[in-house]
């Protein structure tokens, strides 16, 4: 058989999917499993973009489209983009990525050569971490704080900072933390990436789900911001659309350009129809999407007094996102241990914080993106597991 090349053993794996497939397996052996591990939406994407989708399907939008996407779906980004970050952005700025991830992949193979450094708050979403490797960049991580409210802390990322710094990648609001990044400490970023000249990429697909009456805080706002950074987002976590795959990427024209050519060469394109019911998701009616919001408010607000009343346990009461990160140092045991313990013994799915990196030692990751039920009985069959140690 032939050698797989080398850099295949930098790439890693996401958590959440190996966690799922050992809940599936238990599962199918007979075992109940209240899944708390996935980060995707329970709920169907908004009547008007199902309906929008089955419309372009019927009238032949099955076909390819350019690289960076149709014209509709970038002019609705940069609108809503332009409107809601007070910065000007058009069309040409933008390109619809086959996920969001797509984007960062392709931001970081445009930019990182092989010794570049990147620096990565974490814990953090796995994918900055396995493609920084991917390509041949060395990470730099940077601890997120708990008694911050997990907002890193400029003088750390300083820290970090050398000749080979290429990169920041930052995620607000954040995964696995379900903390927001503070506006000063955006502010500081940016000034720094621009005296530095280093590249900012800003991964904000959780923009809309904030709590608390709180507004999301884009680094794109910033003066300046505009210059050194790639913004994120996409449709999976707002309009619940994660099998359509699509997300963007917004960034200075040179730098869209190169974004589309990575994207080109790796998927030609996101699929058209998807693209189509993307508009009609931007454009639509937004009712659904606040009761989607406004039901994430209420299970979170559920986690939070269950945490209170397992002894061990701590949190940090999450500002967006739909998890929750506890601090479980007090149980004495990792996080590996507590998580498999919990599968196996309680039939909790949920995730270790090393998952996210070594900095989420001591935590655990719990998603409540599903069902009212699950959340209620998930966090019963943890207290009750945890009381009988």
């Amino acid at each position: 058989m032939p050698k797989f090349a080398e850099r295949m053993s930098s790439l890693g794996v996401e958590g959440a999917f190996i966690v799922l497939a050992k809940a599936r397996e238990l599962e199918r052996q007979g075992k109940s499993i209240i899944h708390l591990e996935i980060g995707e939406p329970g709920y169907q994407p908004p009547k008007h973009v199902l309906e929008a989708t089955k419309k372009a399907i019927d009238g032949g939008k099955t076909k390819y489209t350019p690289a960076s996407g149709i014209y509709e779906l970038r002019e609705a980004i940069a609108e809503r983009v332009s409107n809601s970050r007070g910065v000007e952005v058009g069309p040409e700025n933008v390109v619809v990525t086959v996920g969001a991830k797509m984007a960062i992949f392709a931001a970081l193979m445009a930019f990182v050569d092989p010794g570049d450094e990147v620096i990565i708050p974490m814990p953090a979403y796995p994918s900055y971490e396995s493609v920084t490797k991917f390509v041949g960049g060395i990470v730099k991580p940077v601890v997120l704080k708990e008694e911050r409210k997990f907002s890193p802390d400029v003088n750390d990322i300083l820290e970090k900072v050398t000749d080979r710094t290429k990169a920041i990648v930052i995620n607000t609001p954040s995964n696995p933390t379900g903390g927001i990044y503070r506006r000063e400490d955006l502010e500081e970023i940016v000034s720094l990436a621009v005296k530095r000249d280093i590249l900012i990429i800003s991964d904000e697909i959780y923009e809309d789900i904030i709590f608390d009456g709180k507004k999301h805080e884009s680094v794109l706002s910033i003066a300046g911001a505009e210059e050194v950074t790639v913004l994120v987002s996409g449709f999976s976590k707002t309009w619940a659309m994660t099998g359509y795959r699509l997300g963007y990427a917004v960034a200075k024209e040179d730098i869209a350009q190169k974004i589309a050519q990575i994207q080109l060469n790796a998927a030609s394109c996101p699929v058209h129809f998807a693209q189509v019911a993307a508009v009609e998701a931007i454009r639509g009616p937004q009712d659904e999407v606040e009761r989607m919001v406004k039901d994430y408010e209420k299970k979170r607000d559920i986690i939070y007094e269950e945490i209170q009343k397992i002894e061990g346990f701590s949190m940090v009461k999450p500002a967006g996102t739909f998890y929750a990160f506890p601090n479980i140092k007090g149980t004495g045991m990792s996080s590996e241990e507590l998580a498999d313990r919990l599968l196996n013994e309680a039939g909790v799915a949920l995730l270790p914080g090393t998952a996210f990196g070594e900095p989420g030692e001591g935590f655990l990751r719990i998603s409540f993106a599903g069902p009212m039920e699950d959340i209620v009985e998930g966090m019963k069959r943890i207290r009750e597991f945890v009381s009988s140690l």
